[in-house]
């Protein structure tokens, strides 16, 4: 028997985007299928995008507007499948993405493995998507994983993973406080059941980046709650698992970063930042800036030139 997967899509106000995520989903080669699409209180014309598939494998579940992870929790509430794909409604998916990753997984005979797959960025067309994020595109223990995002900044796409029933389960919900990167403390979790993950190399998602208004370029005071928030949970379940000098390195790093996140926005939490990075070791990161930034941080120092930065060239 066929096992089902549940493709989870979150949308708020995807009026442009969502037919052409639904249409990447029923073009999967995979036949076992169910699409799940929660509504978060759109105000644009999103559910009747959507009602105008007239598909026995697609529901449409509406709520008032609670949030992305709130609506992630809805959908993989209401999924009956044996796996979870979450996809956001700005999102695609390759044809053949479903269908490799539950190969792999069915054949690997590890029921605890997590699937990843290739992911790029894109603007309008998938076809000029950019992977650049390459160093993940390999097989990973969990541990290995998240020292590579923490101390590299290395991340996968949230909707490059396959993620099977019992491990979303083991894992727990989506933390509905949080908003911009809720995506990378969910994930977290989810490595962490898992025994390892699977790189599925052909098995293809599409990120649509570059949006006005997008979660993740909101530099609002929530918002940075939110970075703060996720990277102490992020950094809880890390230490929880192995707490070793390889990992109180990553940490140093990772804090050091958040913190190059924070500042100017909210001096108050890169302070925060600043303490966490230097309680886990010495950190030599530095921030990230383009030639002639780096140039004029030596002189005028880099917080000065984070505050000027809009104005500056790179």
């Amino acid at each position: 028997m066929t096992s089902l997967v549940s493709v989870v899509i979150p949308c708020h106000n995807a009026e442009r985007w969502v037919g052409a995520t639904l249409e990447s989903v029923f073009a999967q080669t995979y036949p076992s299928i169910e699409a799940i699409v929660v509504d978060d209180g759109s105000s644009d014309g999103s559910t009747a995008v959507v009602t105008r598939y007239q598909r026995p494998n697609l529901r449409l579940v509406a709520q008032r507007n609670q949030g992305a992870s709130a609506a992630r929790n809805a959908g993989a509430a209401a999924a009956t499948g044996q796996y979870i794909q979450f996809l956001d409604a700005d999102d695609l998916l390759h044809p053949e993405k479903i269908a490799r990753q539950v190969r792999a997984l069915q054949s690997d005979g590890d029921r605890n493995a997590l699937a990843s797959a290739e992911w790029g960025r894109f603007t309008t067309d998938p076809e000029a998507a950019k992977f650049r994020d390459t160093a993940v595109f390999r097989d990973f223990d969990p541990v290995e994983y998240l020292l590579a995002h923490t101390q590299d900044a290395k991340m996968m796409h949230p909707a490059a993973w396959l993620v099977p029933r019992h491990l979303a389960t083991a894992a727990g919900p989506w933390d509905e406080r949080l908003s911009l990167n809720d995506d990378g403390e969910y994930f977290a979790r989810v490595i962490l059941a898992a025994s390892r993950i699977v790189f599925v190399s052909g098995a293809r998602s599409y990120y649509r980046s570059g949006l006005p208004g997008s979660l993740s370029r909101r530099r609002d005071r929530r918002a940075l709650a939110s970075l703060f928030q996720s990277a102490e949970s992020i950094t809880a379940h890390l230490l929880q698992r192995e707490n070793s000098a390889r990992v109180r390195q990553a940490l140093a790093d990772y804090w050091k970063r958040i913190g190059y996140e924070l500042y100017p926005d909210d001096t108050a939490l890169w302070a925060q930042a600043e303490r966490r990075s230097k309680s886990f070791g010495r950190s030599v990161l530095h921030p990230p800036m383009g030639r002639r930034q780096q140039q004029l941080a030596r002189v005028i120092g880099w917080r000065l030139v984070k505050r000027l930065a809009r104005w500056l060239p790179r």
